[in-house]
């Protein structure tokens, strides 16, 4: 597959390295939706007995909405998956909500990766994007929430054909920002989305959030972070992004 040319001898050994635009995963990367998730699953469980909420939060992680309910809901017919996938996302945020718990925040490090992608003059850089597997009305949503800018380059679930573990928004958001996708570093939280970056032909960086770290080293990630508190992205003054490992997992 492509982006799988990178040998293990070699993908941890280095703590710096250059790029032409990166591209972030929203969910469980640049955001913590947990108690949103959970209770939308709880809810969803009304209609849907039979699920089982453990093995899906362990399973679900990094795929598109769609995806996740055509496959533990049973439902297939076109119309009603996008519908509950609309239903879906907007429990997750009626459930962040419940009891006054702010259940979509920020993750560490985030505000600081963010900010160092923009310059004085430069209000919209198109040198980054958010490829995530959410719909564009909660993915919109979300992200006001926590207080994230919404960049000019954006893909959503209903702008691919195939999501994640596929290449598709990968290289979708690779295009969108005018380069390879070989110069492109990825940012993920879940296998399924190291797996799409690494199809697509990006390097790619993983954050244990979600998942172990003994379950994201098996991704074959180019690095290996806690979180984005651990990186460290500059701009050259040639317009590339160089990033700096803080501290490797």
């Amino acid at each position: 597959m492509p982006g799988e040319h990178h040998s293990n001898a070699t993908r941890r050994d280095h703590d710096e390295d250059t790029f032409d635009a990166v591209l972030f995963d929203m969910d469980g990367t640049l955001i913590d939706s947990t108690a949103g998730v959970v209770g939308a699953w709880h809810t969803f469980k009304i209609k849907y007995p039979t699920l089982d909420i453990t093995e899906i939060l362990n399973t679900s992680h990094g795929v598109r909405t769609v995806d996740n309910l055509r496959l533990h809901c049973g439902i297939t017919d076109p119309d009603e998956l996008e519908s509950e996938a609309v239903r879906f996302e907007e429990e997750i945020v009626n459930s962040s909500r419940t009891d006054g718990i702010d259940g979509i925040v920020r993750l560490p490090g985030v505000s600081e990766v963010i900010d160092s992608l923009f310059l004085a003059s430069d209000s919209s850089p198109t040198r980054w994007a958010i490829c995530t597997s959410a719909t564009r009305a909660y993915a919109t949503q979300a992200l006001q929430i926590a207080g994230i800018p919404q960049p000019k380059n954006f893909v959503c679930a209903e702008d691919v054909t195939k999501g994640k573990p596929y290449p598709d928004p990968y290289l979708l958001g690779a295009k969108m920002c005018g380069v390879e996708p070989s110069r492109c570093l990825v940012f993920e939280d879940a296998p399924s989305g190291i797996s799409s970056g690494r199809a697509a032909g990006c390097k790619t960086l993983a954050v244990v959030t979600t998942h172990s770290k003994e379950s994201m080293q098996k991704t074959g990630a180019d690095y290996l972070v806690k979180n984005l508190s651990e990186v460290k992205l500059e701009l050259t003054l040639d317009g590339k992004i160089h990033l700096q490992i803080l501290k490797k997992e």
